[in-house]
């Protein structure tokens, strides 16, 4: 397999800094960074983008993320292994990554059960690196980069 172009954050100047900086203030708005790391692995589960299923998982493991949590995020609702906040987090994703799955894109109990757990910077900054996660899933999948590449 080849990708189809050079990536695209990368052929159009400031476009990486931009969507950098985008991940760097969703990083201050107090959510656990492993938490974003799971978010942004459901998300490139349901988008199909290899490059981030196989690196979110990576970067993950490095701040002390289990495999048996890693392993279970696509089946989270039935796993053991997620907290209620995480549950939220994950729903509100999968919806967020879905919007035209359903008539209610983001249905009023998805969003009440992340307001319950998460302040108002927090469920901004959720939403801001769901959105950033399903932007570079389609950068990666529409240009068909390839999963590892990026590794030294």
């Amino acid at each position: 397999m080849e990708p189809r172009m050079d990536h695209p954050a990368l052929a159009v100047a400031g476009a990486m800094d931009a969507l950098q900086a985008l991940g760097a203030a969703v990083g201050g708005t107090g959510l656990d960074s492993i938490l974003v790391e799971l978010v942004c692995l459901r998300a490139s589960q349901i988008n199909g983008c290899s490059v981030c299923v196989d690196g979110h998982p990576r970067v993950a493991r490095t701040l002390g993320e289990t495999d048996e949590r890693l392993f279970a995020v696509s089946a989270w609702r039935d796993a053991p292994y997620f907290n209620d906040a995480e549950r939220a987090a994950l729903a509100l994703t999968e919806a967020v990554t879905r919007l035209a799955d359903r008539e209610d894109p983001v249905p009023d109990h998805i969003w009440a059960a992340a307001v319950a757990h998460y302040d108002d910077k927090q469920l901004a900054g959720l939403v801001l690196a769901i959105a950033n996660i399903n932007v570079w899933n389609r950068l990666n999948a529409a240009t068909r980069q390839i999963a590892g590449a990026w590794q030294p």
